[in-house]
């Protein structure tokens, strides 16, 4: 440790090095993935030509909860983590619960992506995947070490290639589609042509919505990055307002303008259907230039996931549900051992996909399947919580508020209820929701342990975050 490094335990505040312009685009980055590229193919061919509804359904939700979390940034500064509201509404062990579970979501969409990464890769570079894969993985594990001004100009460059591909692909397929380049494409055509609209019927997109959720999900790492912000409850409100219509354009649009251009039937899961669409308008090097697409979108999303785990470890530390150590800062404002233990667990996953694929692997990415869900229900949960106590007790506070409330908000609470239902009875997810459940009980099960230890010695947890008590009262 430096001189000038923070000692354990001591509550030390991160960098306010990102900027406005870092803080859109991280928005935009964890959002965007290789779920869009790529996984979109696997939801067209379940679905068919309403596909697009599916993501608008899954994209309207994320937007109301980012809503909501943007009324609580707003509305209670300087918080941190955005699983914090969770513990300020609900509690320390839903606080504990959401923290850990986010944490352990993030981690494996970091071996996730280096794996998928290496696969990319392995095509240039004579190297067998686990080796390039466990590269990739140091090298933003050396970027997020070295100061957040450095994860943030590279999520920011990251983040925007992928945008700009994205709207020039809308531009070129747009242009295409109506007549403003030779095209033999029908506008109609081959939405309704093959088996109809909705060829698996309304029961399909409803269906599609779960899966989708968690392709459009991850907006709230803005929130996160946003504490280490110059003006963090403004550039939240800003996010809020703008960036998650940005994101459904993107989805929704990009999605319909491939459903016209190409025919359902011809897209193969796996395989990316925006290939598909510039293959179908003849544009030369179509697959290689997906690919380069791709690759920057797995590299983002693994910069990202590296970043968002360890001040999630760096915020459960502070409040007293993780190892102190991990709260301890360079003198850049980096808590490089949060850091450092996430890229450890990164490892250990990218083993464990080499080693075992279709076992151990596939059990870790089935258990944090619904695990975004789980979170995002505390957070509408605590939402409705707060919005009361702060209107009875500092309404002024209110700067930025949830549409129409509080039906709206009990609107998410019975949507997102109701997919973890429906991810319970599909035979295709239900794998899914029963790993996540086994997550949700293998952390509880740790904050009750963590409790009776801390009784025993005598060392209560402290309460949960009282900023609501602290509210001044209305006079």
């Amino acid at each position: 440790m430096s001189h000038a490094d923070t000692k354990p335990g001591q509550q030390q505040r991160l960098s306010g090095a990102l900027r406005q312009r870092h803080i859109t685009m991280i928005s935009l980055g964890g959002i965007i993935g290789a779920g869009l590229f790529v996984g979109s193919s696997a939801t067209i061919q379940a679905i068919g030509p309403a596909a697009f509804l599916s993501y608008l359904a899954a994209g309207i939700v994320v937007m109301l909860v980012m809503r909501m979390l943007g009324e609580m940034a707003v509305a209670l500064p300087g918080v941190g983590s955005f699983t914090e509201y969770a513990r300020i509404g609900l509690g320390n062990w839903v606080g504990f619960t959401s923290g850990w579970l986010y944490w352990y979501f993030w981690v494996i969409v970091v071996a996730v992506e280096a794996v998928v990464g290496a696969t990319i890769l392995e095509q240039w570079i004579p190297l067998p995947a686990w080796m390039i894969g466990l590269s990739l993985l140091a090298i933003m594990t050396a970027i997020n070490c070295l100061s957040v001004k450095s994860y943030g100009e590279f999520e920011y460059w990251f983040a925007s290639l992928k945008v700009f591909a994205i709207i020039v692909f809308i531009f070129v397929v747009g242009a295409y589609l109506f007549g403003f380049a030779p095209s033999t494409s029908d506008l109609l055509g081959n939405l309704v042509n093959d088996r109809g609209f909705m060829p698996y019927g309304v029961s399909a997109v409803l269906a599609g919505v779960p899966t989708v959720i968690f392709a459009v999900g991850g907006a709230e790492i803005a929130t996160i990055a946003a504490a280490e912000s110059d003006d963090p409850s403004k550039n939240v409100a800003n996010m809020t307002r703008s960036v998650i219509f940005r994101v459904i354009t993107f989805y929704v649009g990009s999605i319909f303008l491939i459903v016209c251009v190409v025919p359902w039937g011809q897209i193969v899961a796996g395989h990316s259907p925006f290939v598909a669409a510039l293959e179908v308008m003849h544009i030369p090097g179509a697959a290689m230039i997906m690919q380069a697409v791709v690759l920057v979108a797995v590299l983002s999303a693994l910069n990202s996931g590296l970043y968002v785990s360890s001040r999630i470890l760096f915020g459960l530390s502070q409040r007293g549900d993780a190892p102190a150590k991990l709260s301890t800062l360079t003198g850049r404002k980096v808590p490089r051992a949060a850091v450092l233990l996430s890229s450890v667990i990164g490892y250990i996953a990218i083993m464990a996909a080499i080693i075992s694929p279709e076992g151990v692997f596939l059990f870790l990415v089935n258990a944090s399947g619904a695990v975004m869900l789980f979170v995002y229900l505390a957070v509408a949960l605590a939402q409705i919580k707060v919005r009361r106590q702060v209107e009875a007790t500092a309404p002024a506070r209110l700067t930025l508020k949830m549409w129409l409330f509080p039906w709206l908000s009990y609107a998410v609470v019975a949507v997102i209820a109701g997919v973890l239902v429906a991810m319970a009875f599909q035979e295709s997810l239900r794998t899914q929701f029963l790993a996540s459940l086994v997550s949700l009980l293998v952390v509880s099960a740790a904050y009750w342990l963590l409790q009776r230890r801390r009784l025993q010695a005598n060392k209560p947890h402290v309460n949960a975050i009282d900023i609501l008590a602290g509210l001044p009262t209305r006079s």
